[in-house]
């Protein structure tokens, strides 16, 4: 049975997070408690970090990656080489992340219990000044179609920002730097062929009017946005799992956002990305 808001204890509520929309701490407790079903199986017993904002985009916020005074026991931490991290279990964590004023939530690529073996590569596609969203479809679609031809299957998300990443979904067999040097390979061999859409090397004056191909997240202690995380910028834009079939018809990364996301599930009550986690390949 799904929980409700008053199980938790939420203070300050009507604390102003965003302006524009205007959205309370409240509204994004109630947006999170929305999506926990399909956000928490992929969330739960994985390092996260986390972008806070304690008095809302108004005020300062800043990107978090260790444990602090003030989560309580819901939000966990654990030992990876000389770092603590943080992660969370259950809807009790969730709820203490956006209690602690966290907005935007990253997830590594493996989970703690086997924290030596990635389960999914992200590649994402970050466009540069004068790239048109419809590109960056396409460029996410040429990726996909290059993936099958080496048997592997791919899902794509809005990055609730600029961009698509398009996640493959791996079991944990290769370690870290075999999962990092894959991506990579992938990324300049689609920039050697395609060298009008594509850059595999990071800096903005690099990827000037071209999608910068980002491999970097897929090495230990890297992350990327979470699905369903909801990004710390106006407009409170949502990394969106979407279906490959609708991609033709999203406008834009950030198309879908807190205000609207609720529109979205009434409408596609089956999880986009059904299917994911037990889909068993191998790089």
């Amino acid at each position: 049975m799904k929980a409700k808001p008053t199980q938790f204890r939420l203070t300050h509520p009507d604390r102003v997070m965003f302006t524009s929309p205007p959205i309370t701490k409240r509204d994004l407790f109630d947006y999170y408690l929305s999506v926990s079903d399909r956000m928490l199986p992929a969330l739960a017993g994985r390092p996260i970090s986390l972008v806070r904002c304690p008095g809302g985009l108004r005020g300062p916020c800043f990107f978090q990656r260790n444990p602090s005074p003030g989560f309580g026991d819901a939000v966990k931490s654990a030992k990876v080489g000389k770092n603590t991290v943080v992660y969370i279990e259950d809807l009790r964590g969730l709820a203490a992340l956006v209690q602690m004023n966290v907005i935007e939530i990253h997830a590594w690529g493996a989970k703690l219990d086997d924290i030596e073996r990635p389960d999914q590569i992200v590649l994402d596609l970050d466009p540069g000044e004068g790239v048109a969203f419809k590109r960056i479809a396409a460029a996410a679609r040429l990726l996909r179609e290059r993936l099958r031809k080496q048997k592997l299957e791919s899902f794509v998300r809005t990055s609730g920002g600029k961009g698509l990443h398009v996640v493959i979904p791996l079991e944990p067999k290769a370690d870290w730097d075999t999962v990092k040097a894959f991506a990579h390979g992938v990324a300049t061999s689609a920039a050697k062929e395609h060298p009008g859409e594509f850059v595999a090397i990071a800096g903005a004056g690099n990827r000037k009017d071209r999608i910068f191909i980002d491999y970097l997240r897929n090495g230990l202690a890297a992350s990327s946005v979470a699905s369903y995380s909801v990004r710390a910028r106006d407009g409170a834009g949502v990394a969106t799992p979407l279906a490959w079939e609708e991609l033709p018809r999203i406008k834009s990364a950030s198309q879908f956002n807190v205000r609207n996301f609720g529109a979205r599930l009434r409408k596609h009550k089956r999880d986009p990305w059904a299917g994911f986690s037990k889909l068993r390949q191998k790089i």
